[in-house]
């Protein structure tokens, strides 16, 4: 492994979405939502599996559209002019669907914002006066998390925001990679290595949980092996999940920086620690610091930095730590 390392063109994580976010007219006025970013500059390092509740249940295009009615926890899917109750038909559909999709080896699934079917937070939810409520899960979105409740899962909406585009991107080539090494290895050796690669990028999520996986890893030997990969990937994918702090990720480079200390000028160190500095009060994004470790980490040959995933844990071309 290289710090400067780069994701090849075939190696690309299956990633489910809200089919009209690719552009497909399934929508219920026969139009899409297509998202550029998704379909033209992300879709060209996952591999989609497009999935349209609606059509696939059966319901044509056009179609009357519908709404969630009733309890925010068991919602009716309900047609808004006809009234027409399609809850049954939708859930029976769902429960289906999801388990077809585990023969996909999903990495993540992006869901369209507020709809009524695959919306996963703050969708429009109407009580018996008609009043409208954002309280409601969409009936697929709820039916797959449960059925896959470790899965990074987010909304197009969502993903306009930086920091948590970059976490659940983040997250779903760091899961891809698990199982590249469950099918490749999976030994204790192979887990090993695993957590030593990306141990400073699970720091900069939860220092807490990357040190109860190290302490795992420590007594891999101790606990079955199907026990042991199931525990360590479900710990592994809780700490991605939180968020990586400006403090965090500084707190990471500081000790990144350590690993330079015997080959670094006083004047690179110096250079060094005012870029992290910057960065920590958010003056200059996180790529700025990470660019300069990755050249000394080349310059000096330093293995320990060389093998981590942090300073290259997703496709460069996505500039996902370019934003301040």
């Amino acid at each position: 492994m290289t710090a400067t390392r780069t994701t090849p063109a075939t190696w690309k994580p299956r990633v489910g979405i809200s089919a009209c976010l690719l552009g497909q007219p399934v929508r219920y006025d026969g139009g899409h939502k297509r998202d550029a970013f998704l379909a033209d500059t992300f879709g060209r390092f996952v591999k989609w599996v497009p999935v349209c509740p609606e059509v696939e249940c059966g319901l044509p295009v056009p179609r009357e559209a519908m709404h969630l009615a009733g309890d925010p926890d068991s919602p009716r899917l309900i047609t808004t002019r006809t009234r027409i109750d399609h809850t049954e038909r939708m859930l029976a559909w769902a429960h289906g669907r999801v388990k077809e999709l585990e023969k996909e080896d999903l990495c993540g699934f992006i869901f369209k914002a507020n709809s009524p079917s695959s919306g996963m937070k703050r969708v429009r939810i109407y009580d018996e006066h008609g009043a409208p409520r954002r309280s409601g899960v969409g009936l697929f979105a709820r039916t797959f998390v449960e059925h896959f409740p470790l899965l990074p899962c987010e909304e197009d909406g969502r993903l306009q925001d930086p920091a948590l585009r970059e976490n659940f991107i983040e997250r779903i080539f760091c899961l891809k990679r698990y199982r590249d090494f469950l099918r490749s290895d999976g030994s204790v050796g192979g887990l090993a290595s695993f957590h030593a690669d990306h141990k400073m990028l699970l720091m900069a999520h939860s220092p807490e949980l990357d040190r109860e996986l190290g302490r795992l890893v420590a007594q891999a030997k101790q606990v079955p092996r199907r026990e042991l990969l199931a525990r360590y990937e479900g710990s592994m994918l809780k700490a991605l999940s939180m968020k990586a702090t400006a403090a965090k990720n500084a707190n990471v480079l500081q000790h990144l920086l350590g690993y330079l200390k015997r080959h670094l000028t006083a004047k690179e160190k110096q250079e060094m620690l005012e870029l992290i500095a910057q960065y920590r009060r958010e003056l200059i994004p996180l790529i700025v610091p990470i660019t300069l470790m990755r050249h000394y980490a080349r310059k000096y040959c330093e293995p320990y930095l060389s093998r981590q995933y942090y300073l290259n844990p997703h496709p460069m071309e996505l500039k996902l730590r370019n934003h301040a």
